[in-house]
């Protein structure tokens, strides 16, 4: 598994295989997400066109705008207690 060592001003270098796997070259940003007592990391991607067809047959039923509303509020309550 590659490893990254932190240097004394918070910066740590992502090992080629890392950088490689996940599409990333310079100027990227990386986004940590939280996960089990660690963090994921995921390219930012700005353009919304590298998100056609991501979830293309992923779900039987369309979801509403409100059904989605109402998931996300759920979940920022349970985040922010």
């Amino acid at each position: 598994m590659p490893v990254a060592t932190l240097t004394s001003k918070g910066q740590i270098t992502l090992p080629l295989a890392v950088r490689t796997a996940l599409g990333l070259s310079a100027g990227n940003q990386v986004d940590f997400v939280p996960l089990d007592g660690g963090f994921k990391v995921v390219p930012v991607r700005n353009e919304v066109s590298v998100l056609k067809g991501r979830f293309a047959g992923r779900v039987k039923k369309a979801v509403s705008i409100e059904a989605m509303n109402e998931a996300i509020a759920t979940e920022a309550a349970v985040r922010n207690r």
